[in-house]
């Protein structure tokens, strides 16, 4: 179950890509400068738009490096522009998929070190549903919420990407 949950919000990451791509056309029909939204925000106190994809980025990739026992790929914060956004998306989307459902093997009992919590560890499992979970679609919830409230035409389908529809 532990890759099944690690690839969704992979997924949901990559469903952000669309509301990039929308959000590029709302910039142009508007005739505004894209890097206006990525440092949008939705209250002066909160972050911006690339750091919520960042943040969205950092769990995701952390799920798949610390459940699989491997260290995740560090990136270094500094993405300003919209072709970086889309770059660390695909990198940590890259490493996802590189994780096979093998490596996972024993990623429940696996014991993670928080960095905010010095001294303590989680357990794998409550791991991803404590930590991930929450703290991915929080983020990616976020971001889509920053472009929608500037008025980009993202709507819930644009959140949840395609389904995997059989016949009934």
């Amino acid at each position: 179950m532990v890759y099944q949950v690690v690839r969704q919000c992979s997924r949901s990451l990559a469903n952000l890509q669309v509301c990039l791509d929308k959000a590029v056309q709302h910039a142009a029909a508007k005739k505004f400068d894209i890097n206006i939204l990525l440092t949008s925000r939705l209250a002066p106190d909160q972050h911006h738009f690339i750091y919520q994809v960042q943040s969205a980025c950092d769990y995701v990739k952390g799920a798949a490096g610390w459940l699989s026992g491997q260290a995740p790929p560090k990136h270094e914060d500094n993405e300003k522009t919209l072709d970086e956004v889309r770059e660390r998306i695909r990198k940590t989307i890259a490493f996802v998929e590189s994780v096979s459902e093998d490596q996972y093997a024993g990623a429940s009992e696996r014991k993670v070190k928080l960095s905010w919590a010095p001294g303590k560890v989680i357990a794998g499992s409550d791991y991803l549903l404590q930590v991930t979970i929450p703290n991915v679609f929080f983020h990616i919830t976020t971001a889509y919420a920053i472009l929608r409230h500037n008025g980009v035409d993202v709507g819930k389908m644009d959140f949840l990407g395609a389904m995997n529809f059989v016949d009934g």
